[in-house]
């Protein structure tokens, strides 16, 4: 058996599609995997240190939304169209799974025109234009949320990485917070605006950290590799404030955490569910509005606060984040909230759903 996978171009494309991937080798060690990608995107570092084959196709990026740019696509698509079959040929591809991005569209195309199952995986509230065509010729449909609105669509997650969505939070925090050279007894704040961090976030958090110290909470800040790490000058007694650049294990930031302030994409909310580890989620502000979509439903079910990125103050964290870190009943009981929204067996439902369009497209 042999899945190609094209989910290329951003983390939140690969990953998933790796989670699959190594979903599909714990089940069948034998099985072959080849994703596509492109030379610009993130893919062509993170699919090889992963041990899988990377088939390369050119990149043909898509409008996020129907512009006249739109008609020109179809004439851009029919190189790489022809890549992308040139490799479903050479592999002998029995099913493509796409998680949408640059990739996915090509994928999708050069599937149909051979008659291979197509899987379609939608991480975002809001899907992408590749996934919203691909699905019109998938066996099956797996999206991250049950608010989608891609029809047919079985809810089953985001594929995650195994030291995540096997993560036991208590059982791992001892381990954790001394790794940070964190306290191991206090309520703890993490905080991230992801790889690269974000500005807001940082800016509101540096501001109230003296306060929130003095309330008795501990902060461990990743502040992106990129930006400018804040002097600190811990006082003896003080719980302590702890500037990171970046966090290579975010199972161990997750374990140390007690709640987190983050913006919303979705594998951030799909991870923070599934660990049970309640937070502010601070949209992104720019875009097409995925970001809210992402983390509405784990707010509805009282797994977390939402905040618009204009409205995050130094007050507003003082007056929403510190009354939870403050309260071990209420932080609980958030945990649980989230922690059963949350769903940590994607990538087997995922390969599941791999076999059962193998199986229907043979038996036919």
């Amino acid at each position: 058996m042999h899945v190609v996978l094209a989910g290329g171009g951003t983390a939140g494309h690969i990953e998933p599609a790796l989670a699959l991937a190594d979903a599909l080798r714990r089940q069948d060690p034998s099985v072959g995997i080849t994703a596509l990608g492109t030379e610009r995107g993130l893919e062509t570092r993170l699919v090889p240190e992963r041990g899988y084959e990377l088939g390369l196709i050119p990149a043909v990026p898509l409008p996020r939304k129907p512009t006249p740019e739109l008609i020109t696509v179809p004439g851009r698509l029919r190189g790489t169209i022809k890549a992308a079959e040139e490799i479903l040929l050479r592999t002998k591809a029995d099913c493509v799974v796409g998680f949408g991005g640059y990739v996915a569209l090509p994928g999708y195309l050069a599937a149909k025109r051979l008659g291979v199952p197509i899987i379609v995986h939608e991480a975002n509230a809001r899907p992408g234009l590749a996934n919203k065509i691909g699905s019109r010729y998938a066996h099956a449909v797996a999206v991250s949320t049950p608010d989608s609105k891609l029809r047919g669509a079985r809810y089953v997650g985001i594929p995650l990485r195994r030291s995540i969505s096997t993560l036991d939070r208590a059982a791992v925090r001892p381990e954790a917070r001394a790794a940070f050279g964190l306290d191991p007894n206090l309520p703890t704040l993490l905080v991230s605006g992801g790889s690269q961090g974000a500005r807001r976030l940082n800016e509101t958090i540096q501001q109230v950290a003296p306060t929130l110290q003095r309330s008795g909470i501990q902060i461990l800040h990743a502040v992106g590799p990129k930006n400018e790490l804040p002097r600190v000058d811990n006082m003896p007694g003080m719980p302590p404030y702890v500037p990171v650049p970046y966090v290579d294990r975010m199972d161990l930031a997750y374990a140390a955490a007690d709640m987190m302030l983050c913006r919303a994409g979705a594998m951030t909310v799909a991870e923070l569910s599934a660990v049970g580890l309640p937070a502010a989620y601070v949209p992104l502000p720019i875009g097409n509005g995925e970001q809210r979509l992402n983390a509405q439903p784990v707010v509805k079910a009282g797994g977390g606060l939402l905040v618009d990125d204009a409205e995050l103050t130094p007050d507003w964290v003082l007056g929403h984040i510190l009354p939870v870190l403050s309260d071990p009943h209420r932080l609980y009981e958030m945990s649980r909230a989230a922690g059963e929204f949350g769903r940590r067996d994607a990538d087997e439902l995922l390969v599941g759903m791999v076999y059962e369009a193998i199986a229907a497209h043979t038996s036919r």
